[in-house]
């Protein structure tokens, strides 16, 4: 791959997408992505991220702003950045009566430079499907199509859009085992998704868009470090609350009891664990039904939708895309 020197090989500054009737869908956003890296865009219902991924493969121009993509403008200078780069969008729409095989020679003919189209079917798992119809394809395996067709240039910026949507447990694994390969053989993967896991995974830095704007932004652990982590447990047989050592001495930044299950918020896991911990063996008792986790990219997901909605929501592993 050529390198042109350039750092980040997305720049977005000050993005403003606008619809027609003035509905401004994007609303003066900027990040920017390292070359070789796995940036991943999160967002809560019309956030606006797919209208921001639209302008940054060209589709679209903004309304404000400037965007760079290997140093290029994608809109005005498209002809010089696509041929630089795929895109696997949620829905390939190819030919249903084509094989496979007779797809991906098709798509070869319409890229420069391809690779082999039986490699990049190796590689998404797809060379035993080469005979086969897409219209007998699963869902899955479709999306296992639209990948190995976004990879026959050989990208140097990799757009992928919902790329495990439909997969198995094993398919959506094998997917961020490739990514991750593309990702550490220098290729720049800007990633939306359906699941906050797979961002938690393959993200080396994420965005969190709601409502147009970035909510939150930095690593998966920063983003994560303002939530607090969690224990609850069963209160020991003849024991109340108030029998607990102070709360505040623990580390503790807040509590709740249902019924006898206390489960208690905390900034400092191994502080308040341990303390925990030591009390219960020194009172001689067991904490039943004991559960410690460090706060996820979920919470912190969650964490925005309730500040944005004023509600408290549900933990749920999905949200609307």
């Amino acid at each position: 791959m050529e390198n042109n020197g350039h750092e980040h090989v997305i720049e977005v500054t000050d993005l403003r997408r606008v619809y027609g009737g003035g509905f401004e869908a994007v609303s003066g956003i900027s990040f920017s992505v390292r070359r070789g890296e796995i940036f991943a865009l999160l967002g809560t219902n019309g956030a606006g991220k797919t209208s921001t991924v639209e302008v940054l493969e060209g589709l679209a121009a903004p309304a404000d702003g400037r965007v760079r993509v290997l140093g290029h403008d994608p809109y005005t200078d498209r002809a010089l950045v696509r041929p630089r780069t795929g895109v696997m969008l949620q829905e390939g729409g190819f030919p249903s009566e084509l094989t496979v095989a007779e797809t991906a020679r098709m798509w070869a003919g319409c890229v420069s430079g391809a690779r082999p189209p039986a490699e990049v079917l190796a590689l998404v798992g797809l060379e035993s499907k080469a005979g086969t119809r897409v219209k007998q394809l699963s869902g899955g395996q479709r999306r296992r199509l639209d990948l190995a067709l976004a990879l026959l240039g050989d990208p140097e910026v990799l757009f992928l859009d919902e790329p495990t949507t439909g997969l198995d447990a094993e398919g959506r694994r094998d997917t961020w085992e490739l990514v991750s390969a593309l990702r550490d053989g220098g290729t720049t993967v800007l990633l939306t998704t359906h699941y906050l896991e797979e961002a938690e995974n393959l993200a080396d830095r994420l965005a969190i868009m709601h409502e147009g704007r970035i909510a939150n932004t930095g690593t998966p652990a920063e983003v994560t470090a303002a939530e607090p982590s969690r224990i609850s447990f069963e209160l020991p047989e003849g024991y109340f609350a108030g029998d607990l050592p102070p709360l505040g001495e623990l580390g503790v930044t807040g509590h709740e009891t249902d019924g006898r299950i206390i489960r208690l918020r905390t900034h400092e896991l191994q502080r308040t664990a341990t303390g925990l911990l030591m009390w219960a063996a020194q009172a001689q008792v067991e904490l039943r039904r004991l559960d410690v986790r460090s706060a996820s990219l979920e919470e912190a997901f969650l964490g925005i939708a309730r500040e944005a909605s004023g509600e408290r929501a549900t933990t749920t592993k999905e949200y609307a895309a």
